[in-house]
């Protein structure tokens, strides 16, 4: 009876392990033109090769490491579906509609329509993976305020569509966001990534900067460029 409880304990165990390292991986929706599948598995694959040997504090909490294995399994244990769906506003690029599925993201046509770096597009992705997290209420958005200025006293538009935002439930008070988080992770590669080019860093920089100025919270705001600060 023993030895019989000890293989089994020895089976149990192993399934275990070899549960815990299995990624969990995500399917595309038929709903999904191929083309924008095609586009966002490229982009995903692009994601996973990424290495740098430092982050700043902010990015090592969200996301650990910057390790393409690190980011795609961060980003694979949160989505498990890809599909089509127009979000409900014509100029959204991707969502996550909950009563859907909290960990299904969808993508417009607006993923491909415009000219944009492969590095903006995983901005998006990632973006919409930080709301699929249940336990943190989908980390809902704030809404931005009326009027909606940037440094140089002009309208707030999205970088992506060039609509305007004031008034849009478009903005993050916390560096733990999908705007906030997004932004780390971009800043973060502008700042360390040792394999990307140096193009890739600038449009990571660009992009990063921008979406900073969706965080209206001072405080948060604060919390982030000190945290950018690091290793300067």
């Amino acid at each position: 009876m023993k030895s019989r409880m000890t293989i089994a304990s020895a089976i149990l165990f192993l399934a275990s392990a070899f549960s815990a390292s299995v990624s969990f991986g995500y399917d595309f929706d038929p709903s999904l033109d191929k083309n924008i599948a095609a586009q966002v598995k490229a982009d995903l694959d692009f994601m996973g090769s990424l290495t740098g040997s430092k982050v700043t504090p902010l990015h090592q909490q969200i996301f650990g490491a910057m390790d393409g294995k690190g980011y795609k399994g961060w980003f694979e244990s949160r989505v498990t579906l890809i599909g089509y769906n127009g979000c409900g506003n014509g100029n959204a690029v991707a969502c996550v509609i909950p009563w859907l599925g909290s960990s299904k993201i969808w993508v417009t046509n607006n993923y491909i329509k415009f000219s944009h770096p492969q590095i903006s597009r995983m901005m998006v992705v990632y973006h919409e993976a930080r709301h699929t997290e249940v336990k943190n209420g989908n980390w809902s958005h704030a809404t931005c305020p009326e009027p909606f200025k940037n440094e140089k006293g002009e309208d707030m538009k999205s970088i992506w569509t060039g609509a305007a935002l004031a008034g849009e439930p478009a903005c993050d008070e916390t560096p733990f966001g999908s705007y906030g988080s997004s932004t780390i992770l971009l800043k973060n590669v502008s700042k360390f990534c040792e394999s990307c080019t140096e193009k890739v860093r600038m449009d990571a920089g660009i992009y990063s900067d921008d979406q900073m100025g969706r965080i209206i919270d001072a405080g948060a705001k604060s919390q982030m460029q000190k945290d950018f600060a690091y290793g300067n």
